[in-house]
């Protein structure tokens, strides 16, 4: 989605909803009045709070104004919350708030926090204002939720680009070294293991496109740093989009690494597949329970992930996990389980196990990431598929 489109789109939306007249609030702001970016960040408390936080606050003495904007609201009570959560139709809307209490309640939760001031003129301040009280009316500040492209820091990003067009210029430097969506998740994800790991499974290969700095945004902290070093062009000069910046707090929280992580579960399983394999081989010992615990999840997992694919808006389309996570290992598992065993069984296996191994030694070459800490299960999986195709063809060659 280019800067372009959004831009378009934001300024469609506002003609669309509303004429020019009701756009504009009650309020004139005075010459105090100040449009305050407010970043927070990341805290390891909870996964959704891991990529930080980002909201407007618009400040004027004068009228005894003092309001945050926040566009990260969403309403546990909304119609069909955990179906749209689940089909990835989530509305989030823009909510306000007294600052006052804003500032309170992230006190209390030790968050870090900075307020960039922006150096900017009385019409652009009165343009932000208006368009944050129009969007945040009932029949306007809903929107439907996306990781990447649609979140509270990339509807902060567009209204700053609606309202100063071309005057504005970014200097992207920081977006060098060219991560993709799904690597600048990873950098907030170093004390959420299993929250990582999910991500790499569920959602497919979108997020392993390269990001450029106008997309850096949808992370707070690199709206934050694009805004640091932005200009914006007056009728007579260029001046910083900033004027001042304050750190609020900062936080005494210290993240621990995870005990337990996923590539422990992982290397701990490899080798309970590999023992039973041994023992099988020496005391013709089936032990089925591996079976239905490598293909039975794998096999359930993968269907998940095509409902994922197929069902959802969650950026879950073109996942390559299907490769180890096959919705068929279900039905291998199911007759694998008979007392007779069809003949094509053995062949199953022995081509999913030659799939695990290609997914090894071609991990690196996939358009979508793997999560390192699957590399045993998968090795798990290729030597049990490969265990089964030879039993199944010694149990053949017995009768």
């Amino acid at each position: 989605m280019t800067r372009k489109f959004r831009i378009a789109f934001l300024l469609a939306l506002s003609l669309l909803l509303v004429s020019k007249e009701s756009m504009a609030s009650d309020i004139q702001l005075s010459d105090e009045a100040e449009i305050i970016v407010l970043i927070l960040d990341p805290t390891q408390v909870e996964l959704y709070s891991a990529f930080g936080h980002s909201a407007f606050r618009v400040s004027d003495p004068t009228n005894r104004v003092d309001m945050i904007f926040n566009y990260g609201i969403f309403d546990f009570d909304q119609p069909n919350f955990y179906l749209n959560f689940t089909k990835g139709k989530l509305y989030y809307k823009l909510g306000t708030g007294s600052y006052e209490a804003y500032k309170r309640y992230y006190f209390r939760e030790d968050r870090s926090w900075r307020e960039h001031v922006l150096n900017i003129e009385q019409a652009d301040k009165q343009a932000i204002f208006d368009f944050l009280i129009n969007n945040a009316k009932p029949e306007n500040a809903n929107y439907y939720y996306n990781y990447c492209y649609d979140n509270c820091a990339t509807r902060m990003r567009d209204v700053v680009d609606m309202v100063f067009e071309d005057r504005i210029k970014y200097n992207y430097t920081f977006a060098s070294d060219s991560m993709s969506f799904r690597d600048l998740m990873d950098k907030y994800l170093t004390y959420q293991p299993w929250g990582d790991l999910g991500i790499d499974i569920c959602l497919g290969s979108q997020i392993d496109e390269t990001a450029n700095g106008f997309h850096y945004q949808y992370m707070p902290l690199y709206l934050e740093e694009a805004l640091l070093t932005a200009v914006l062009q007056t009728d007579s000069t260029t001046v910083p989009v900033v004027a001042s910046s304050t750190t609020m707090n900062v936080s005494a929280e210290q993240p621990t690494e995870s005990g337990f992580r996923p590539i422990h579960l992982f290397v701990i399983l490899f080798f309970i597949v590999g023992l039973t394999i041994h023992r099988g081989l020496k005391y013709t010992v089936n032990y089925r329970f591996v079976d239905v615990i490598l293909f039975g999840v794998t096999g359930l997992l993968g269907c998940f992930l095509l409902f994922l694919w197929f069902g959802t808006d969650h950026m879950s389309k073109y996942n390559y996990n299907l490769l180890w996570a096959m919705p068929f290992n279900l039905v291998g598992l199911i007759f694998l389980l008979k007392k007779t065993k069809s003949d094509w069984l053995r062949y199953y296996f022995l081509g999913f196990g030659g799939i695990q191994v290609l997914l090894l030694f071609f991990r690196e070459l996939l358009p979508q990431v793997i999560h390192f800490a699957l590399i045993p299960l998968v090795l798990a999986l290729a030597m049990r598929s490969f265990f089964l195709a030879y039993t199944l063809k010694k149990e053949r060659d017995n009768h």
